[in-house]
């Protein structure tokens, strides 16, 4: 007769001895995880570089166009900078020239010159007497011996006022009441070439913002089609890869390393190009404003430039290597 034997009799194995009779399996650490990760990072982007020298016709000329479509927009924006730099030691505060009654007594003028320097709208207020005016003119318009024989001085004596703001609105009400005063002749606000200066480096900035963003957009499109062509170059790599379980993160990191690579090199050439440039105006620019007896020097790129110029050519050659792989690299599948 069988007997049915309980199975709390049989014997039990150890979980020692059930690891030696199959395999075990491992869990991976998340700092071995890391440490994998940042090496294939560094693999690839060593790996990249490899590349961009091992083709350097092919890369260089993709690197030159990137370097001249971002060159121009820099070298504008340099240029800028400098022609700021050119007018910032000019007076640009609008300035109201107050013309006083010949008739009016200097004491009386001198008077309103002090309350109109403790008004909190002016800045400042510089009197010009009618023989300084007088000598003024000589110099300027070269009739000295002409205005010499002049029985009479014909000049009144004028309040030069420098106002405290430049707000159009404020500006015109200081200048009526200025005008309603009865020592005043006529009063001329002096601020159109001030509008005028500030309107010109408006369309400069606005300018070269908008060729700036047209030219990126096309550093975008040159990087997008050249990581395509690496693409398709490396389409049987992929599909091997693809199929012992490389995930798409891991196939598209040498392509974004491949647009970093290409993005800094556009860079570094761009950066040389407006380098090269300045240093070939500075001479001519600087005898000019010695003519006119400025002291101003032409300022190249510097190193905050140079960061930042690499900085971006950088960003715009990962995010074009992004939107290539995105596109391609899915579509490419093992069947």
């Amino acid at each position: 007769m069988n007997q049915r034997i309980p199975s709390s009799s049989l014997p039990q194995q150890s979980v020692s001895e059930r690891r030696a009779a199959g395999a075990v399996t491992a869990r991976t650490g998340a700092g071995d995880r890391l440490r994998s990760w940042l090496g294939h990072h560094r693999e690839m982007s060593r790996e990249a570089w490899r590349r961009f020298f091992a083709s350097p016709m092919s890369s260089g000329m993709t690197a030159l166009v990137i370097a001249i479509a971002l060159a121009l927009p820099a070298a504008l924006q340099l240029g800028l900078t400098n022609f700021q730099r050119a007018v910032a030691g000019w007076d640009g505060q609008p300035q109201i020239s107050v013309f006083v009654h010949k008739r009016a007594k200097e004491a009386a003028v001198q008077s309103f010159a002090e309350e109109l320097r403790a008004n909190t709208l002016v800045a400042g207020v510089t009197y010009i007497s009618p023989e300084e005016a007088l000598a003024e003119f000589q110099q300027a318009s070269g009739l000295g011996d002409a205005l010499a024989g002049m029985d009479s001085n014909p000049l009144p004596a004028v309040l030069l006022v420098r106002p405290a703001g430049s707000d159009s609105a404020a500006l015109e009400a200081l200048a009526t009441k200025l005008r309603e005063s009865a020592l005043t002749d006529s009063v001329v606000l002096d601020m159109a070439w001030v509008q005028r200066l500030a309107q010109l480096t408006e369309l400069g900035r606005r300018l070269s913002l908008g060729l700036a963003c047209l030219l990126a957009l096309g550093v975008l499109l040159v990087v997008v089609n050249s990581i395509r062509l690496h693409i398709e170059n490396r389409r049987e790599e992929i599909l091997v890869v693809k199929l012992v379980g490389a995930t798409d993160a891991f196939v598209r990191r040498p392509f974004l390393y491949t647009g970093l690579c290409y993005g800094l090199a556009g860079g570094l050439i761009a950066w040389l190009l407006v380098s090269i440039g300045v240093w070939l105006l500075a001479g001519p620019v600087g005898g000019l404003a010695n003519l006119y007896g400025s002291g101003f020097r032409l300022q190249g790129p510097g190193f905050t430039y140079f960061a930042g110029l690499a900085g971006g050519a950088a960003l715009l050659g990962l995010s074009g290597a992004w939107m290539a792989v995105a596109r391609h690299i899915s579509a490419i599948q093992p069947r």
